[in-house]
């Protein structure tokens, strides 16, 4: 009964525009110079608070309703992202949704009403669209890429993983899934894995985020094993639209900070 009355009030959330898109940084881990934001769907109903995305999103793809969701985000992602100062915005789409021939055409479209810049979308998906796929996934990563729109996998590590996706699908970017950094300092075999797969994305000519950073030490780990970018709530949990442009300013600031305060522990040091 939950799950029918929540697909049902998701459409009518959707269609008077009570849904949101809260957005996660995206940091340089060695500049600490925010990249981009993640968009992260966000419904606050009225009357019962916020609704988890873990509990919504499989209802809207068994009914199909998530094809409708993901090109809202699509679109409310790229208008917002046209405010920013030439930063990037990565959006999760639904294998359902990457699976339909015309989806490179729908992001074209989007991209086109917007004027947002092909190179600064990021599109994110998981591991799951790479599973008994047809020739149109493909069709549309390469379509899409050749755009100028950069793709991402997301979540690697885990699932169904399998290197052959890294050489069949021309992917941007692999984001390393946030159970790799749980208790990384006292888990010597988590290292080894994230520094297997940054080695392995470096020869492949692609970037590597590592989500779920939380801590200093985390990210002086994962600085030293060559990742490229952190996101987390080292920095900040997804935030407002409206909130952006300061949470930028903090994050670049605190950053600068730190990297101050090591420059003279170093200096100290050698005296």
């Amino acid at each position: 009964h939950r799950q029918r009355q929540l697909d049902t009030d998701m459409r009518a959330a959707l269609a008077a525009d009570q849904m949101e898109l809260h957005y996660q940084p995206l940091v340089d881990m060695r500049s600490g110079r925010v990249t981009g934001f993640e968009a992260l769907l966000r419904w606050n109903k009225p009357g019962h608070g916020w609704i988890s995305p873990a509990e919504i999103i499989p209802i809207a793809e068994a009914t199909g309703f998530i094809v409708e969701i993901g090109g809202w985000a699509l679109r409310r992602a790229c208008t917002d992202a046209r405010r920013w100062p030439d930063l990037c915005v990565a959006v999760n789409v639904s294998s359902i949704h990457v699976r339909m021939p015309t989806f490179h055409e729908e992001v074209a479209a989007i991209l086109w009403e917007t004027g947002l810049p092909p190179e600064r979308l990021e599109i994110e998906i998981t591991e799951s669209v790479l599973l008994d796929h047809g020739d149109e996934v493909l069709e549309n990563l390469k379509r899409l890429r050749h755009q100028g729109v950069r793709i991402a996998l997301d979540d690697f590590g885990t699932g169904y993983s399998s290197l052959s996706y890294l050489t069949e699908f021309p992917f941007d970017k692999v984001k390393v899934d946030r159970s790799f950094v749980r208790d990384l300092q006292g888990r010597p075999e988590k290292v080894a894995v994230v520094e297997a797969i940054a080695r392995m994305a470096r020869a492949l000519s692609m970037n590597v985020t590592v989500e779920g950073v939380e801590t200093q030490a985390q990210l002086d780990v994962l600085r030293a094993k060559r990742c490229d970018v952190a996101q987390g709530f080292l920095y900040s949990p997804a935030r407002p639209a409206s909130e952006v442009m300061a949470l930028i300013d903090r994050i670049e600031a605190t950053s600068s900070s730190v990297r101050e305060q090591a420059r003279m522990r170093t200096a100290l040091a050698i005296v």
